[in-house]
């Protein structure tokens, strides 16, 4: 536990220089991180925002459910802040190849973009974020770090015109599968389907 809490403590100190990292800093780099591998099943996640100044204004913990529809990953999200809201993303993320990554969800601007390389995702998109009266156009920047099979760290970069307003931390764990039976089985296809996806993938 202490040498993955020090691993853990590591990544963050790299990340939180994230500007200067390319994402073929991480080429051959494990473990390899799947987006549609790693979040089929449940996930849960802790995050928290904390702005520029370094306060933290929210923090929230989020449920996630992913399984696969014709090779495109489906992410149903159900966050819980720590005042009391709620909030729901549904993420439709198609592998493009050669690393690369689109998606959409109802309330982000366009299509977010992504690309990989050995355990590390940077996933980039527009947002429009409410802030008291008012809404905010902003640019999300991610970086995924996976850490083993279970866990991972996201650390997301979020600006307007170039400026920094915060910074998103949030801490995932993959869920042990609870349901026997057709939920487990159910599970076991979507993982099927994932490597009959890539086996595509790397046949065109």
């Amino acid at each position: 536990m202490m040498i993955r809490t020090l691993l853990m403590a590591v990544t963050l100190v790299l990340i939180t220089g994230c500007s200067a990292m390319k994402i073929d800093d991480f080429t051959d780099t494990g473990p390899e991180f799947v987006p549609e591998e790693y979040f089929v099943g449940r996930t849960k996640a802790w995050g928290f925002f904390q702005d520029r100044f370094g306060t933290v204004r929210r923090e929230f913990v989020v449920d996630i459910h992913g399984h696969l529809e014709d090779g495109v990953l489906v992410l149903d999200e159900d966050f819980v802040y720590a005042d009391g809201e709620i909030d729901k993303r549904v993420w439709r993320i198609r592998y493009l190849g050669d690393g690369r990554y689109e998606g959409e969800a109802d309330d982000i601007i366009g299509t977010a973009k992504g690309e990989r390389r050995g355990k590390a995702l940077r996933w980039g998109y527009d947002f429009d974020l409410e802030v008291g009266d008012r809404t905010w156009r902003v640019t999300f920047d991610d970086w995924m770090l996976l850490q083993d099979e279970d866990v991972m760290i996201n650390r997301t970069t979020v600006s307007k015109w170039g400026f920094t307003l915060g910074e998103i931390y949030i801490f995932f764990q993959r869920q042990p599968d609870e349901a026997v039976g057709s939920d487990a089985d159910e599970a076991s296809a979507w993982d099927g389907k994932t490597m009959a996806y890539h086996a595509e993938q790397a046949a065109e």
